[in-house]
């Protein structure tokens, strides 16, 4: 009996590697082996990234916090054991809007720990 092969899951499997490489340049768009190799690399990056931006997010909010604190003559490791001290709880990403939007909002809260 000869051998029975599943081309429509095959071509399937082919087609949905190269519509996630729409947009490559050159090779990596339109040869399967290449693309596959692209597609893998381009989504384990996308994994490892998600974490990344969590990471670079707090140090970017942590820079606003220090440099409003630094305004208000203290720094970013004093407001935040006073802020605990005095059970206010807010988080860090609220602190960074505060600090860079609303100055004086931000002034009353260091105001408040002192």
């Amino acid at each position: 009996m000869p051998r029975s092969i599943n081309s429509v899951a095959s071509k399937a499997r082919r087609k949905k590697i190269l519509k996630q490489a729409k947009g490559y340049f050159g090779r990596r768009k339109n040869v399967y082996t290449v693309a596959k190799n692209a597609v893998e690399k381009a989504l384990s990056y996308s994994y490892r990234d998600r974490k990344t931006k969590k990471r670079n997010f707090r140090a970017l909010w942590i820079q606003r916090i220090n440099a409003g604190a630094r305004e208000n003559g203290m720094s970013y490791s004093q407001l935040m054991g006073l802020l605990k001290k005095n059970n206010i709880d807010l988080n860090r990403k609220v602190l960074a809007d505060l600090a860079m939007n609303e100055p004086e909002v931000f002034k009353s809260i260091v105001e408040k720990v002192k």
